[in-house]
């Protein structure tokens, strides 16, 4: 296993008296479990050696994988409790011991880290790796052995000595579902997770405060991109020009007070289209040019807290106002994937991509404008729009209430996570989801609109109601067997592979093509009940229709009171064969897409 060596701050360095690694001589980098012997000199974690017939000493993984969450044949670290699909990391299966990642980059737990930990027969419970000078001199004198670090416990306060193979770190978001727990969770585990998350929002600020004060000092500046004002088409992908003779003509007139203005009733503006200098009839005084003209508001790039860099206006923006057009080089899918693969591949974290259409997506990384460092937010003050300029889609960020100086600018990613990994979101609003992709929380109102309605007199039930996390037969063909499941959140539906057209288990959290739509694959808003056919609100019109038997939606090909309604009891040709109504329906989960673009 390569051995870690710290390098990345200027300053003395202490070396482990029997291994290569060097850690700088304070408690920020080096790593828990380390003996100190002198000033310059210490012993590290990588010499422990567990004692026999120590439970606590055995090696531990966890039974599910670290990427899905879902159990399994898993690959296992041999250092630390890791556990992961071989689908889920794409690669060979190895031979011999195999090291996660970070165990093979010498990552170790150190002081102040939030951790899971496994101690005796309790399940896996947050601590946090505390100092000596914290720890009591009754347990500091518990015999324990080199690479052994003392942790307390949340909730309970208790402290014991762990290691490396029975922990791992705790990750934002972690403890959110701890309102969803039932009356039998104990009291003081509902306790530890709560303290848990306060503890590492409360350690977050402090690292982030600290990065900030260090770039400051450092006057760093934003990484390098070259800005260029229009978008730019990479390989085979095609900007589009319409003719003259194509472009809509508006009613507009010169002689109004604000032609194809914002508070006009122009019918291209209503409509996302741009006038046309040579076809409007307003002329110059139109006011309907804004992407040709680049009106953009005046922003400035700032380091944010948390969130890296940002940018704010430099004045007052009124509600509906455009801010700035997206622009990047525009690539196609393939090109996308493999821009992908190598950030992951090269550890990039940062990506500036936006899906235009099917096959179009605007990549704002290596070339693009200052709308490339607006942040995410779950509860933005802009909005993306889609745009026909000339012929041609193009995406504009609109401003969605009255912003006021000096507020920073953001949207709605609504990402789609093609990685294995979930990015954690530090957006700081009051609904936000914890990771970018996930649906925002309900707002306040909403939460108490649901609250009257618990209150309100409910009706007995009289046969209780059984809801399956997922379901037990394939959604395309009806059989069971091994199935792959859906991880949106909400959905229970599972397929078999061979339904999917795919060869093998798909990697990461896959969500099923119930949630795109069949026409453009954006995300869907309207599903059949019946199969997998989904459509979003541009395609869906004329594909799905609500039975006369029940009100659900189905498509044409299920649906009896579809293009040519049927009463209750008629039959409805299939092709050569008669196939009778039939009543009994799945359940359905109704989805809203409410954003006009999808982050990648």
């Amino acid at each position: 296993m390569p051995l870690l060596l710290c390098v990345f701050i200027a300053g003395r360095l202490a070396r482990c008296v029997r291994c290569p690694v060097a850690y700088h001589a304070n408690d920020n980098c080096m790593a828990a479990g380390s003996l100190v012997l002198a000033n310059n000199s210490f012993l590290c974690p990588n010499h422990f050696t567990a004692r026999k017939g120590c439970k606590n000493h055995e090696h531990i993984n966890v039974s599910w994988c670290f990427v899905c969450s879902e159990g399994g044949s898993l690959l296992c670290c041999e250092s630390c409790p890791a556990a992961f699909h071989q689908e889920c990391l794409n690669i060979e299966m190895p031979q011999g011991s195999w090291f996660c990642n970070d165990c093979k980059s010498g990552k170790r737990p150190r002081i102040k880290d939030i951790m899971w930990v496994k101690w005796g027969r309790y399940r896996w419970w947050p601590a946090e790796v505390c100092l000596a000078k914290d720890v009591p001199n009754n347990i500091l004198r518990m015999k324990h052995e080199v690479g052994e670090f003392p942790v307390q416990f949340f909730g309970s306060k208790d402290f014991v000595w762990t290691y490396q193979a029975r922990v791992f770190p705790y990750m934002e978001g972690d403890t959110h579902n701890v309102e969803k727990m039932g009356k039998g969770a104990d009291t003081v585990y509902k306790k530890a997770l709560t303290d848990a998350a306060e503890r590492f929002r409360e350690l977050q600020a402090e690292k982030e405060m600290k990065q900030l004060q260090e770039d400051r000092k450092n006057d760093k500046k934003p990484p390098p991109y070259r800005h260029i004002k229009v978008n730019r088409p990479i390989g085979k992908v095609q900007i589009f020009t319409a003719d003259l003779s194509e472009i809509p003509r508006c009613n507009c007139k010169a002689s109004e007070e604000n032609p194809c203005g914002i508070d006009s009733e122009c019918i291209n503006r209503m409509l996302m289209y741009e006038c046309h200098p040579q076809v409007c009839a307003a002329g110059e005084r139109c006011q309907n040019q804004a992407f040709t003209k680049r009106q953009y508001t005046p922003v400035e790039i700032f380091r944010t807290l948390s969130r890296g860099w940002g940018l704010v206006g430099l004045s007052d923006i009124k509600k509906g106002a455009f801010v700035s057009e997206y622009v990047g080089e525009m690539i196609d899918e393939e090109e996308c994937r493999a821009r992908i693969r190598h950030a992951q591949e090269n550890d990039i974290c940062n990506f500036y991509m936006l899906t235009l259409n099917k096959d179009r997506i605007i990549d704002a990384g290596p070339k693009g404008n200052q709308a490339r460092f607006m942040n995410h937010c779950c509860q933005p003050n802009c909005e993306t729009q889609k745009w026909t300029v000339n012929g041609d889609t193009r995406v504009g960020l609109f401003a969605l209430q009255d912003i006021p100086l000096g507020v920073e600018l953001n949207f709605n990613y609504n990402l789609e996570c093609l990685g294995n990994g979930k990015t954690a979101c530090k957006c700081g609003a009051p609904n936000c989801s914890g990771f970018l992709g996930v649906r925002p929380k309900p707002s306040a109102e909403k939460l108490k609109l649901k609250e009257g309605k618990r209150k309100m007199p409910m009706k007995k039930k009289t046969k209780q109601e059984v809801t399956k996390e997922r379901e037990d037969e394939c959604f395309s063909c009806g059989d069971g067997g091994q199935i792959v499941s859906c991880k949106k959140p909400g959905c229970p539906k599972v397929y078999h592979a061979d339904c999917l057209n795919l060869a093998k288990r798909p990697a990461g959290r896959w969500e099923c093509p119930w949630h795109q739509c069949d026409t453009c694959g954006k995300e869907a808003a309207s599903f059949c009940e019946m199969c997998p056919s989904s459509y979003c609100k541009e395609h869906r019109e004329g594909m799905l229709f609500i039975s006369k038997l029940d009100g659900k939606l189905s498509c044409s090909e299920h649906d009896p009171c579809g293009p040519d309604p049927l009463e209750p009891g008629e039959i409805l040709k299939f092709g050569k064969t008669n196939q009778i109504v039939k009543s009994i329906y799945h359940n359905i989960v109704f989805m809203s897409a409410t954003a006009s673009s999808q982050f990648v």
